[in-house]
């Protein structure tokens, strides 16, 4: 594993399995260690929405020299692994796709899993924490958590995709929203080319 610190990756039970898959090997083509959670909802959403039936299956669509470099998986009920801890060094943390359940126990700090409590150690820490939301439409409720998270220094990008880049399959406007989150945290991309005006 690199002495980089990992980002830590939460995939959640929203809708958006193709925007985790494609993030996960962008952080590891880009060479950035991940440490990797996924919910039990999540897991079931990426065997919905993508064919990705176990951890073994999204390692092998990921890329298994890639996995083994830059990946480090840990149970989300496990609230005593290291991204539990203010004292393990992160670059911070990205939730996507992140369902509402989630965002929700994040603004009030619920703490229940380690998804959750990862997420509010990068908060205390005053790291970056990147919460991709998908849905719609949104509640009041909704917006009130989302506010809440923004004011406790929290970045949420729900996943809307733009279209003045053309895009011509549905891989193009998944690039759309990763290459976004990759801006976030600074790691350069390729796959969608930046506005230069008219």
């Amino acid at each position: 594993m690199s002495a980089v610190p990992p980002i830590v990756f939460g995939i959640t039970g929203a809708s958006g399995a193709p925007y985790a898959v494609r993030l996960l090997k962008a952080l590891t083509a880009a060479h950035r260690p991940v440490s990797l959670i996924v919910s039990k909802y999540g897991m079931r959403l990426l065997a919905t929405e993508s064919g990705i039936e176990s951890i073994d299956a999204l390692r092998d669509a990921v890329g298994i020299d890639a996995w083994a470099s830059y990946v480090e998986v840990f149970s989300n009920d496990d609230r005593g692994a290291p991204p539990a801890s203010g004292s393990a060094r992160t670059a911070g943390m990205v939730v996507c796709p992140c369902s509402m359940g989630t965002l929700s126990a994040i603004a009030v700090g619920a703490s229940r899993s380690l998804i959750e409590r990862a997420a509010d150690v990068t908060l205390k820490e005053r790291r970056k924490l990147i919460l991709v939301p998908r849905e719609t439409p949104l509640s009041a409720i909704h917006l009130g958590n989302m506010l809440r998270l923004a004011r406790a220094g929290a970045v949420v990008m729900p996943a809307s995709p733009g279209f003045y880049h053309q895009p011509k399959q549905i891989a193009d406007l998944v690039d759309f929203v990763v290459a976004r989150v990759l801006d976030q945290f600074g790691v350069e991309q390729n796959f969608v080319a930046r506005w230069k005006g008219q």
